[in-house]
C-alpha cells in the first residue's frame, strides 16, 4: 500500500509541475484557503478539535462485540454480514479497511502530526497555556487510543509474559514510510503511561468542553490503565486525583441531566458525570441496539428498586435492549471517561489494598445515587476481601455495560483465576471462548498484516 501511495504521489507531483509551468499566473493566488499546510498553534489545536476524527464513533468496539453483556437472537445473527457472524462466534475473520484499527490510528496520526507541529512553534509566556493544552491533548489522545487498541489486540497484562506478548504498533510519527512493528504488551503500557503522565502535567484542570481532554481526564485514564496492570495503589492514586476535580454523580431519582427514566433516551449527552466524551465505533454491527439483547442473567441481577433497571433497559419481548447510553442516542455507545467508573475503580483498588470500609463506602456512594429514594437503601457489606471484590465487580458490570470495557475486564479477571468461559448459543450450536484463550488478542485487519508484514494474532 505504501508503494502504491508513493507512485500515486509521484504522479500527482509530476502533473502539478506541468500545470505550474503552463498556468503559473493562476497559482499565484490560493484557489482554496483550506489547502494551507498547518503550521500554527491554532492549526495544531484544530487537528485535535476535529471531533469526527478524534471522538465520535472512533473508539475500538471489536472487544465489546466479543464480550458477554449481550447476545444475538438467531434471526439477528442470520441478518449479519459474514464478517459479523464470524466475529460474534469468535472465529478469526479476514476483515479489511475501514475498521477499529484504521479509525483509532487516524486519531493517533493527528496526535503525532500535532506534536510535530509544536516542535516548530516556540512556547512563550503569551501562548504557554494554549501550547500546553495542544501538546497535552495530543499526548492524551495517543495514550487513550493506544490503551484501547492494546486491550483489544493484545493479551491481558501479565508481569510474567507481557515482555514477550505482542501488543500493537506504537506509531509515534506521522511519517507513513516508517515501518509498523508490533511492540510487546509491556512496552505498550509503558508508552501509554508515559504519554498520559506527561498529558496530566500539561492539561488544564477543566476543559472548555468535554470533547477536549483535561487534567481530570488524564488522571482517569491513568486510573484505568493501572487497574488493567493490577497496580492498585497507583490506580487508586490517580482515581482520587481525578475525583478531586469531579466527583459528581447523577441522582437517578431526579436530576437536571436526566429525562424521564422510561423514555427511549433517558440520559443527557455531556452530563455531569462525563469527564471526557468519546463514542464506540460500529464494528461489524454485531452489538448494535437493533440486533443485540441484554444477557438475561445480567438483567435479572438488578433489584426492582435499582433505577438503572428502568433507565438502562427497554423491553423487546421476550428480552431487553440497552438504552442507558451517555450519548443521548439509542444507537451510539459511550466510550469516554466518567465519574461512575472512578467510584468503581476506587472501590476495587481499596478492596485489593485491604481497606474494606473504604471500598464499601465508594461502592455505596455510587449505588445510593441509583436507588429509588422511596425505599430505604441497604448498603452493601463484605465479609472479607474476596467477598468485597466479587460484589464490586458485579456492580462494575451492571454500571459500565456497553462502554467497551467488559472485554478488557474479562481478560484481567481470568488472569487472576476467575475462570470465566463465554458461550454463544445459536439454535443447536454452542460456541465457547475459554479463559485466557489466545483469541482474547483479537485478529488484526488482514490488509494491515499484508502491507506491514506484522505477525497476526
Amino acid at each position: 500500500m505504501m508503494k502504491k501511495y508513493n507512485i500515486g504521489l509521484s504522479i500527482v507531483i509530476f502533473i502539478s509541475m506541468l500545470f505550474t509551468l503552463s498556468c503559473k499566473k493562476y497559482l499565484e493566488v490560493k484557489s482554496n484557503a483550506r489547502l494551507v499546510v498547518p503550521n500554527t498553534l491554532a492549526d495544531a489545536q484544530g487537528l485535535l478539535d476535529d471531533a469526527n476524527l478524534m471522538n465520535l464513533r472512533i473508539a475500538p468496539s471489536f472487544g465489546e462485540a466479543s464480550s458477554d453483556d449481550f447476545f444475538l437472537p438467531l434471526t439477528s445473527y442470520n441478518a449479519l454480514i459474514v464478517r459479523g457472524q464470524e466475529a460474534y462466534t469468535w472465529k478469526p475473520t479476514p476483515y479489511r479497511y475501514g475498521n477499529d484499527w484504521s479509525l483509532a490510528y487516524a486519531a493517533v496520526y493527528n496526535s503525532n502530526l500535532c506534536l510535530e507541529l509544536l516542535q516548530n512553534i516556540e512556547r512563550t509566556p503569551s501562548n504557554s497555556s494554549l501550547w500546553d493544552n495542544a501538546k497535552g491533548s495530543a499526548l492524551f489522545y495517543r495514550s487513550f487510543y493506544f490503551l484501547m487498541l492494546t486491550n483489544q489486540y493484545g493479551l491481558a497484562f501479565d508481569e510474567k509474559t507481557s515482555e514477550n506478548d505482542l501488543g500493537i504498533a506504537l506509531r509515534t510519527s506521522s511519517n507513513f514510510n516508517v515501518p509498523s512493528v508490533r511492540a510487546s504488551v509491556s512496552d505498550c503500557y509503558r508508552k501509554i503511561i508515559e504519554d498520559a503522565t506527561l498529558a496530566l502535567a500539561l492539561l488544564p484542570d477543566y476543559p472548555q468542553h468535554v470533547l477536549r481532554p483535561s487534567k481530570g481526564a488524564a488522571a482517569a485514564l491513568l486510573s484505568r490503565c493501572y487497574l488493567y496492570r493490577h497496580e492498585y495503589d497507583l490506580s487508586l492514586k490517580y482515581t482520587l486525583e481525578a475525583l478531586k476535580l469531579n466527583n459528581k454523580l447523577m441522582d437517578y431519582n431526579g436530576d437536571s441531566d436526566l429525562l424521564v427514566l422510561t423514555s427511549t433516551v433517558p440520559i443527557k449527552k455531556f452530563n455531569k458525570e462525563t469527564i471526557w466524551y468519546a463514542e464506540l465505533s460500529s464494528n461489524f454491527g454485531v452489538n448494535n441496539t437493533t440486533n443485540s439483547r441484554i444477557d438475561t442473567t445480567l438483567y435479572a441481577s438488578y433489584n426492582a428498586n435499582d433505577l438503572r433497571r428502568t433507565a438502562f433497559f427497554r423491553a423487546s419481548a421476550p428480552y431487553q435492549q440497552f438504552k442507558g447510553n451517555y450519548t443521548a442516542s439509542g444507537t451510539i455507545y459511550f466510550s469516554g471517561l466518567a465519574t461512575d467508573e472512578l467510584y468503581l475503580n476506587s472501590a476495587e483498588c481499596k478492596a485489593f489494598l485491604n481497606d474494606l470500609p473504604g471500598a464499601m463506602e465508594s461502592l455505596n456512594t455510587l449505588l445510593k445515587s441509583r436507588w429509588r429514594n422511596t425505599v430505604p437503601f441497604s448498603p452493601i457489606t463484605a465479609s472479607d476481601r474476596t467477598d468485597a471484590i466479587r460484589k464490586i465487580r458485579e456492580e462494575r458490570r451492571k454500571e459500565l455495560l456497553m462502554r467497551g470495557l467488559r472485554f478488557a475486564d474479562l481478560k484481567r479477571y481470568n488472569k487472576e483465576g476467575a475462570n470465566i468461559t463465554l458461550r454463544r448459543v445459536l439454535g443447536n450450536q454452542v460456541f465457547t471462548l475459554e479463559p485466557n484463550s489466545r483469541y482474547y488478542a483479537l485478529p488484526l485487519p488482514s490488509d494491515i498484516i499484508e502491507s506491514s508484514g506484522m505477525q497476526q494474532n
